[in-house]
């Protein structure tokens, strides 16, 4: 009996184990399905070269005309969460999320991934976040930043790139301000318009974002902002409309709400102006998770894609639609939307391929320490304490809790996992070799920095951001909606085998100064040693008022991307000579910016922010908005203007001689704003509206160019819905930053008032 019962229980125990082994090998070939990249481009051979928008809308129709409903719906909303998770879990990356697709009808899906450092998927090249690139106030590179941004998407699998971040920084303490590229519409919708360029070359569909308003974090999942049209139109809207006229493939909506009107189902915002107004031709998807909350008032906003899954499209607008609650003419045009933009990507020639090794490549991390140099604002040098003499410096001090640091921003849905990361401690012990001895304090003991900062010929201190400080927020589920500090408790997703978690992130950061651990860092560096510079970390600025005067030298160097160490000590040893400009002013302190409450249910956004607002309230900043120095000194003459009469339709030509007068080689920013003083309207005191980089050796001279449409001066009327443009004479301001004291003067006149 025992016997028998023994043979009975080694059968089932090998059963058991054989369905196990069947499960688990199931699950196993699943994921590995579900997690490998879709072939993107296979429906190519059956659809002609280079489709025009005609002709792709035009197929777009025939395909809806043999759609099942089921699959029109199925175009609208993403494919689901887990296989990105399965990912993030197994493979400690990212991997694409889809949405959409036909295999029948030869329609491929959409396949995203984020940025707008880099590629989020898979292992990608880290580039600087988008604030440390616009200061570099470069079109050039960030095109070509954009252009390696493409190549690595196409070679990750993804045809769809959500890091294409333009929400203005109303405020410095904005917690994604490290995404987008500053406070300015004009600087703004110039490195937007660069970014999708290069990004679209590839054949890869550029998602702006989040439209509209959403320049808050912590209470994006509750805020309402209100705001008078006029505001909205000329300071909020003008960088998106920018990106429209310049053929941005998509669009996604923000999470805020908007005169008391949830983003993803505010039809003012995604159909009258967006797709009415403007003419925009292509989609707009929801922001993920909670964009959307009726899926009747989504798409009768205008809203074509649910991400990531099905919450409220799917099953519940096919019943919608079946008993005539949502017309089947709006499911229609979504979908003629949707395909009608992938066809005309699909369908044209690419200018390469896309083998995986494009996927940080050398010379995209080459790009990427280039970017972090020209972004970095040099802000103080007294003596001038750099560059640093190689020769003379042989022992050198790094401190502070971020001098070992591999922080290249927050760790939210923007946030780029490269194979390596180089903190600044790493980049100077790289940098200098065998040539001086590189010492180190955490700053954990302020003894300890005292004696190694006293013991150096020269002293960094890394101070600033930590990831978890500032970023995306996500909370969980009982603070999805916090009122107050007590309720703010972020979602921290750990991944096996790894220390870094996937989202952990801090909301906004109010107040804008340092933390007393910084300060007390800051504080024992420079009283050791009085050759001491500082170089701050983050994705905004900060206060400096406690400190400023304390230390000879400030570096502005943002989160700096995967080679940002290597970059930092070229740039303090004068390999490099800083050119970075500040997209952002720097206030002395919180009084002297608008109101900010980053736990608000409502807030109204007034016309007057940054350098605007300083201006306007005759408020000395701490550093002025496009401000930066360099280890050469420049020299403007000769502003001159060949139009100086111009009709409402016209261009002003204005041309400025800027020469270097120092002894080193360099780059200088060269900017022009147009002043309003005579106008009869409400009017900022001066507006950025041209800008240009330029290269010069010592003792050259070069003649730039600048040029300013009459168009871009216009001024909403919201009485009669209408873009004006007055009939008066405006100022010509040009020089290194907008401080009125740096800047040559002239004016040219409109002659005549014309709507344009």
């Amino acid at each position: 009996m025992r016997t028998r019962l023994w043979k009975i229980f080694k059968i089932t125990a090998i059963t058991i184990l054989a369905v196990i082994v069947v499960v688990v090998g199931l699950v196993a070939t699943w994921t590995y399905t579900q997690m490998r990249p879709q072939d993107i481009t296979a429906a190519r051979v059956e659809w002609e070269k280079n489709l025009s928008a005609e002709a792709a809308d035009r197929a777009a129709l025939d395909l809806i005309s043999k759609m099942t409903l089921e699959e029109k719906l199925n175009e609208m909303a993403g494919s689901g969460f887990t296989p990105m998770m399965l990912s993030m879990i197994l493979k400690q990356t990212a991997a694409p999320v889809y949405s959409g697709g036909n295999e029948r009808l030869g329609i491929p899906p959409l396949s995203f991934t984020d940025g707008p450092r880099g590629v989020v998927c898979g292992k990608s090249t880290a580039f600087p976040v988008a604030m440390a690139r616009a200061a570099s106030w470069d079109l050039g590179l960030e095109r070509r930043v954009a252009d390696a941004i493409g190549k690595e998407a196409r070679a990750q699998g993804a045809n769809y790139w959500g890091g294409l971040c333009i929400n203005l920084v109303r405020h410095p303490s904005m917690g994604r301000a490290e995404e987008t590229f500053g406070e300015d519409p004009w600087l703004m919708g110039e490195m937007a318009v660069a970014t999708l360029k290069g990004v679209q070359r590839h054949n890869v569909m550029a998602c702006a974002k989040h439209f509209a308003l959403n320049s808050m974090e912590t209470a994006r999942f509750k805020n309402s902002v209100e705001i008078d049209e006029r505001t909205l139109r000329e300071v909020y809207l003008p960088h998106f409309r920018k990106v429209v006229e310049n053929d941005v493939a998509s669009f996604m909506s923000a999470y805020n709400k908007v005169r008391g009107e949830w983003c993803g189902e505010n039809r003012y915002l995604l159909t009258t102006i967006l797709k009415q107004e403007w003419g925009f031709q292509g989609f707009v998807t929801s922001d993920w998770f909670w964009g959307v909350y009726d899926g009747a008032r989504g798409v009768h906003a205008g809203l074509d894609i649910e991400m990531p899954a099905v919450k409220h499209y799917g099953d519940g607008l096919m019943k919608l639609v079946e008993r005539n609650a949502v017309p089947l003419s709006d499911i229609d045009e979504s979908v003629r939307r949707i395909v009608r933009t992938k066809l005309i990507y699909l369908t044209r020639e690419d200018p390469q391929e896309y083998p995986p090794e494009l996927a940080v490549a050398p010379e995209h991390t080459a790009l990427a320490r280039e970017a972090a140099e020209k972004g970095m604002v040099l802000l103080k040098n007294d003596g001038p304490l750099l560059p640093l003499d190689r020769s003379k410096t042989k022992k050198i001090a790094v401190v502070g809790h971020l001098a070992d640091a591999e922080n290249t921003g927050d760790r939210g849905s923007s946030n780029v996992t490269p194979p390596y990361r180089t903190s600044a401690l790493k980049g100077m012990r790289d940098y200098l070799g065998d040539d001086a001895a590189v010492a180190h304090a955490d700053g954990s003991d302020l003894a300890e920095v005292s004696r190694v900062a006293g013991e150096a010929d020269a002293v960094l201190v890394v101070a600033g951001s930590r990831h978890d400080e500032v970023g995306e927020y996500i909370s969980d589920e009982q603070g999805l909606r916090p009122s107050g500090p007590e309720q703010k408790k972020p979602i921290v997703i750990k991944r096996p085998f790894q220390d870094e978690p996937w989202v952990m992130a801090g909301g906004d950061r109010f107040p804008l100064a340092l933390k007393e651990r910084d300060l007390k860092v800051i504080q024992a560096a420079a009283k050791a040693n009085p050759r001491c510079v500082v170089a701050l970390v983050g994705g905004s600025v900060f206060t400096m008022e406690e400190w400023k005067e304390d230390v000879p030298a400030i570096l502005m160097a943002w989160y700096f991307g995967m080679e940002g160490g290597h970059a930092l000590a070229r740039v303090l040893f004068g390999g490099v000579n800083p050119s970075g400009k500040l997209p952002l002013t720097v206030p002395k302190n919180e009084s002297q910016m608008p109101f900010f409450d980053e736990f608000a249910d409502t807030i109204k956004y007034g016309p007057y922010h940054g350098y605007t607002l300083f201006e306007k309230e005759a408020r000395e900043p701490a550093f002025p908005f496009g401000y930066g120095l360099s280890y050469t000194t420049y020299a403007y003459e000769n502003l001159s203007i060949a139009t100086p009469r111009v009709a409402p339709d016209g261009r002003v030509e204005v041309k400025v001689d800027v020469t270097n007068t120092g002894k080193l080689a360099g780059e200088e920013v060269v900017q022009l704003y147009v002043g309003f003083k005579g106008s009869k309207v409400e009017r900022p005191v001066k507006l950025l509206r041209a800008f240009d980089k330029v290269a010069l050796a010592p003792g050259e001279t070069k003649t730039v160019p600048l040029a300013v449409h009459v168009k871009d001066l216009a001024w909403y009327n919201s009485e009669h819905h209408a873009w004006e443009i007055e009939s008066m004479t405006y100022g010509v301001f040009v020089g290194p930053s907008s401080r009125d004291a740096d800047l040559l003067k002239a004016s040219f006149t409109v002659t005549s008032a014309k709507r344009p």
